[in-house]
Formats: structure tokens, C-alpha cells, sequence
């Protein structure tokens, strides 16, 4: 079975990741613009992350363009690893933003130092970024679901948690405005600063995830519980008597799938032939997409 992309796909992920790849440009200069004015960490720390999201939108876009591409003679399974690179890419920067952000976070900290004007754009540029990050994190879902991209489910994933950690930005937002208005609590004055420390957390935790997910598919970690979902699929086809040797592996947004099928010797070879198409259209009705090699032996 070739390992072919339909133009129809590649156009509308590379569409996705284009309008992601616009919105993150816009976001982030809103970000940096109202963060330098208002001197606030937790803006600032979201205008990296967004700075972030603006690299890996521009990598995603990449990856998602060329990985589309069909099979050559030196990349017999495609290019879609390319789409594992960039998920890890991302990964990489997501750490690094945080290991900035914490830093900052905990020096404000010990030095009590407070340089933060909360104003009405403070408000109106997290509330913008959550809008723009609930309206790309469907869209990037939609189109990942629809053909299984990992690139562009890590950056739905990516922009799925960036709501919840402007939503923390604003929490800490709001801690430093009451305790300019109620010197008692002046303590939630370091609110802007705790909410940078929640940024990170969340970025860690989605770091973690992705990058999981990715170290998983470029070492061809088969998913869990595919081998026998397989193996039951197939010894359910007349005809075969055993299944084994299953080999599973992602290349992108593609399984390939491996495996060898013991039949009666007493077949022709179209017959044969027969059954291993039937065995492909088995295996495709529960992993659609599946480029599926069947290896059939006599018994």
C-alpha cells in the first residue's frame, strides 16, 4: 500500500498551521507592547511563552508542509518524522521558557521588588489571548483528530493549556490590584510573580507530556494494546490459522504495520494473495490509514 498524502489534507493542515502561525505573531506583539508598559512578569513570561508558540507555529507549519511529502528512494516510509522533530522542537523551547520565567519569578521574590502597574490593557490582552488561544486549539484538534497529525496535536495541545495559564496570569493580576487597594493584604502584592511560578508549572506539566509523546514515536514505541488488538483482528479472518511476528511503527501520522500470517499450503498463490488484501482491509477498518505489509507462510 503506498504511502500517499491526498492534497486535499495536506491543504487544510497546512492551512491550520498557517492561521496558528498569524495568530501567534499577533499575540505576541500585543503581549511584549502591554508587558513593557505595565511591567508585569506574569504578561511578560506569557509574551515568551506566546514568543515560544510563535516558533513552534512557525516549525509546525514547516514540518506539516513537508512532512506531506510522498515517499522517496531515501525516505522509504515517508517524511513523516519530520512531524516528530517539530513536536520536539517545541518541547525544548518550552523548557527553556520556563527555566527563564522561573528565575525571574523567584528573584522578584527574595528581593520584594514590585514593578508592576495593573492597568485596563493588562486585562484586555489575557483576555484576548484566551479568546485567540480557544478559537486555534479547535481548530489545530479538529484537523489533528481528522488525520492523525501529531505536530499539530502538540500544538492544540500547546494552546489548550496556554488558556489556563492566562487564567492564572490573571489571578495573579487582580491579587497585586487588591493589594494596592487594602495595604493589609499587601502581601498579595507578589501575586503577578506566584502567577509567572504557575506559568511554569503548567508549562512543565505540558512539556512533559509532549515530550513523552515524542521520545514514544521516534523510538517506534508501539501504543499500548495495538500488538493484540491486531493479532485478534487478523485470527478472526478465515483462512488464517496463526498470527505473529507483528511489527508496529509511526512515521508521522502513518502506521506501518508488519506482520506474518500462517495459511494452508494447499492455496494458489492468487488466493493467497486474496487473503492478504482481506487481511489489509481488516486491519485499515480499525487503524485507518494503516500502510499494512502481510508476510504469508504455509503451514
Amino acid at each position: 500500500m503506498a504511502n500517499t498524502v491526498r492534497p486535499t489534507e495536506s491543504g487544510e493542515k497546512r492551512s491550520a498551521a498557517l492561521n496558528s502561525l498569524i495568530a501567534a505573531v499577533a499575540l505576541t506583539a500585543f503581549k511584549v507592547t502591554v508587558g513593557l508598559l505595565t511591567g508585569s512578569l506574569g504578561i511578560l513570561a506569557e509574551a515568551a511563552h506566546s514568543g515560544l508558540d510563535l516558533v513552534a507555529a512557525g516549525m509546525t507549519f514547516l514540518a506539516v508542509r513537508f512532512a506531506g511529502r510522498p515517499a522517496d528512494r531515501s525516505h522509504l516510509y515517508g517524511h513523516g518524522k519530520i512531524e516528530n522533530l517539530s513536536a520536539l522542537f517545541e518541547t525544548l523551547l518550552l523548557l527553556l521558557t520556563c527555566a527563564w520565567i522561573v528565575w525571574e519569578a523567584v528573584h522578584r521574590l527574595a528581593s520584594s521588588r514590585i514593578d508592576v502597574e495593573v492597568t485596563a490593557w493588562s486585562f484586555i490582552v489575557m483576555i484576548t489571548s484566551i479568546v485567540i488561544d480557544y478559537s486555534r486549539s479547535r481548530v489545530l484538534t479538529r484537523v489533528a483528530k481528522k488525520y492523525h497529525s501529531q505536530a499539530l496535536e502538540a500544538d492544540a495541545l500547546h494552546f489548550r493549556t496556554d488558556i489556563w495559564s492566562s487564567g492564572v496570569v490573571i489571578l495573579g493580576l487582580v491579587s497585586v490590584k487588591l493589594g494596592e487597594w487594602l495595604p493589609s493584604l499587601g502581601f498579595l502584592s507578589h501575586g503577578d510573580a506566584v502567577a509567572a511560578l504557575g506559568v511554569s508549572a503548567v508549562v512543565v506539566w505540558v512539556s512533559a507530556q509532549l515530550g513523552r509523546q515524542t521520545v514514544d514515536a521516534l523510538l517506534d514505541t508501539a501504543p499500548a494494546g495495538m500488538e493484540e488488538q491486531i493479532a485478534a483482528v487478523v485470527a478472526a479472518v478465515p483462512g488464517v490459522l496463526d498470527c505473529h511476528n507483528i511489527r508496529i511503527r509511526y512515521s508521522g501520522p502513518v502506521l506501518f504495520v508488519d506482520l506474518h500470517v500462517l495459511v494452508d499450503g494447499g492455496q494458489t498463490l492468487s488466493s493467497v494473495h486474496g487473503l492478504t488484501e482481506v487481511i489489509e482491509i481488516a486491519i485499515q477498518e480499525v487503524i485507518p490509514r494503516a500502510d499494512v505489509t502481510v508476510h504469508p507462510e504455509p503451514f
